[in-house]
């Protein structure tokens, strides 16, 4: 039985206590785990749209190896937010920003930053699959090396790498060829993840990946996360407070009440379902609002 079966039995078990169950099985399953790499920093954080103020002076570390949920309602910031951190935002004509992120210790915000490099290090995983339609399932995980104008010795071998660690190759192993767009939406989502994989990204967003999928593909999604979180940092937005606790070591909550989006909290993924120390937290993590 995996760790996330296991949880969820937790879960129906004890209802009063499930989210601190399951966000204290995950913590006990993966360990004292750290690793060297590439962990990224926001730092007083603002974000407008226009005249609109829709983050106001988020501060937050992610640190390698680990996957951060960032939860709240709905329009307080945090696919914004994520966005920032890869400076994606910046396709809206609208959007402003105000502070640091610092990935290497370097801000991605710099002038004369590669932006383009910058996206290739920070991979973005969206809650729709966006496999591209017109190429294979082959020429979708190798697409982003013609961008980044990387050159590797056997894409084969990175083909099959990319979709094992997406949790995908016994699925697609002789499908190759095919066009993305011929999976189910779990496997478009998992493809879209080899995609990000091929480039070598040292941090993941995931902007809510699950929301549109079932709950097998679901699982599959949260098994992929789980396994990835051990070489790179992770960082995922959802609505849903049990995911957050099967699959995050540490948890972040945002809220705007009335006004732009704030960080209220972000501490262990087990301390904020089980210990929270503002009472907003608590009354979101057990349902009273949201």
């Amino acid at each position: 039985m995996s760790t996330i079966q296991g949880a969820n039995q937790m879960s129906q078990a004890n209802p009063v206590h499930s989210l601190a169950n399951v966000a204290a099985a995950h913590s006990a399953s993966k360990g004292d785990h750290h690793i060297a790499g590439t962990g990224i920093e926001a730092k007083n954080i603002h974000a407008w749209f226009g005249d609109k103020h829709v983050i106001d002076d988020v501060s937050i570390d992610f640190f390698p190896g680990t996957v951060t949920a960032l939860i709240g309602p709905s329009g307080c910031g945090k696919s914004t937010f994520i966005r920032i951190l890869n400076r994606m935002h910046e396709f809206i004509p609208t959007a402003a920003m105000a502070g640091e992120v610092l990935l290497e210790g370097k801000d991605i915000y710099q002038s004369g930053t590669d932006v383009t490099k910058i996206r290739l290090g920070i991979g973005m995983v969206f809650q729709k699959p966006n496999p591209f339609p017109s190429m294979t399932i082959k020429e979708n995980v190798l697409s982003g090396l013609k961008l980044a104008q990387l050159k590797v010795s056997n894409q084969s071998e990175l083909l099959e790498s990319c979709l094992v660690r997406a949790g995908l190759w016994n699925e697609v192993k002789d499908r190759l060829n095919e066009y993305g767009g011929a999976l189910s939406g779990g496997q478009q989502q998992r493809l879209c993840i080899a995609r990000s994989l091929a480039v070598s990204p040292q941090v993941l967003l995931m902007d809510e990946p699950c929301s549109a999928l079932d709950p097998g593909s679901t699982l599959r999604i949260e098994e992929t996360i789980r396994e990835l979180s051990a070489s790179m940092t992770i960082i995922i937005v959802t609505h849903n407070m049990q995911q957050a606790a099967r699959v995050s070591d540490r948890t972040g909550f945002f809220l705007s009440d009335g006004g732009p989006g704030r960080l209220i909290e972000c501490s262990t993924t087990s301390e904020i379902f089980s210990n929270p120390k503002d009472k907003r937290t608590e009354d979101y993590v057990t349902g009273r609002f949201g």
